[in-house]
């Protein structure tokens, strides 16, 4: 099954024109750099892996001649592993550079940011019952909480120092008296 070309028409090609074709074509390619990063860092734990694995299993050269033809064996494999994982880091590299190269010129969001914040009775916010609170907000709430609280507890301290110093003078003076 075959579409006809699109340009011959004289249709723009596809949902999205002009700029909006290359921001969704570069958040594409972002996304597909990022999966790519993605994969090529699990390779690099598996070799990783695998190069620990070799490593473990091999025996040092310590003159004896008994198992030469499997540590020669072993070792082209973990120097194979070697340069598998270098290849691997350098691609990793240029991956990381792509993607600070196609979002650099994006603002970053702070994380605190993306989260909503739920109520106490388990319901998000939602639109409807106005701007939704952020863990950012939230957590700026709980520290000016925690600092009145802390303030209500010094005067409270105070004000129980002083009870019992009026307590102790009291005391004092009915000692003397008897």
């Amino acid at each position: 099954m075959s579409t006809p070309p699109l340009a011959a028409s004289g249709m723009a090609p596809g949902p999205f024109s002009g700029p909006q074709a290359q921001q969704a074509a570069r958040e594409v390619n972002t996304a597909s750099l990022c999966r790519i990063g993605q994969e090529t860092v699990q390779d690099i734990v598996y070799r990783t892996m695998e190069i620990f694995q070799l490593l473990r299993n091999m025996q040092l050269p310590n003159g004896v001649t008994y198992h030469t033809g499997t540590y020669q064996d072993r070792l082209t494999k973990l120097q194979d592993h070697l340069r598998q994982l270098s290849i691997l880091f350098r691609k990793l590299r240029l991956v990381y550079d792509k993607c600070n190269e196609n979002c650099g010129g994006m603002d970053p969001i702070p994380v605190e940011q993306l989260i909503p914040y739920v109520e106490e009775d388990g319901s998000k916010n939602d639109d409807r019952a106005g701007p939704p609170r952020f863990a950012s907000d939230e957590r700026r709430e709980v520290a000016e909480v925690n600092k009145k609280l802390k303030q209500k507890n010094q005067q409270l301290k105070q004000i129980m120092d002083q009870l019992r110093n009026l307590i102790w003078d009291v005391n004092a003076m009915l000692a003397m008296r008897n």
